[in-house]
């Protein structure tokens, strides 16, 4: 992955030059659900995974189980049913995702239209955690990119205020459908 830039100097005249080793090859996967409940904290849950068989042919984003375990791992964690808006990922699709999710009433899941990332909140995290964790750096090793990248999600994680302000950049709103006691 190339270095995201955010500002930088040089003298007049001489234009800033990042130097990066190396090819972008796909090495790590993150995802990462956007919880939202009114009237609590909104909060973020998410799984890195580095890929270590990526360059033998081995898979390079998440499975279908990967994310059967995430969701799992959320619902133990919210304590309370989920209703999943996803975008339209081949793997989201998955017939076996599809069966687990159709199989558990806990898990409502709905799709966003194709091509809307406008519309998905995470789409926001992803943005945040780019300007900030990743931005002007140069990454020496696999490992310093997964610190980075964990670290910046735990920033992130922890200010509940930012992961609503991604919910209100799509113009979607949290909303109940049980009726307000008068």
């Amino acid at each position: 992955m190339t270095p995201p830039t955010t500002r930088t100097w040089a003298r007049r005249g001489h234009t800033p030059v990042i130097r990066v080793r190396g090819r972008s090859q796909r090495r790590f996967s993150i995802a990462a659900l956007a919880c939202y409940k009114p009237g609590e904290r909104s909060r973020l849950i998410y799984r890195p995974k580095r890929h270590v068989d990526h360059k033998r042919g081995g898979r390079r984003s998440f499975t279908w189980t990967d994310y059967r375990d995430l969701l799992v791992a959320a619902h133990q964690q919210l304590g309370a049913p989920i209703v999943l808006v996803w975008d339209n990922l081949n793997v989201h699709k998955d017939a076996r995702l599809r069966a687990f999710i159709d199989t558990h009433d806990w898990i409502t899941c709905y799709f966003l239209p194709a091509y809307a990332p406008d519309l998905n909140p995470v789409e926001g995290i992803w943005s945040l955690l780019r300007r900030s964790s990743q931005a002007n750096t140069a990454f020496t090793s696999p490992d310093h990119l997964m610190r980075a990248l964990r670290q910046g999600l735990r920033e992130i994680q922890y200010r509940s205020n930012l992961i609503d302000g991604c919910l209100a950049e799509t113009g979607l709103t949290s909303t109940t459908s049980r009726q307000q006691g008068q």
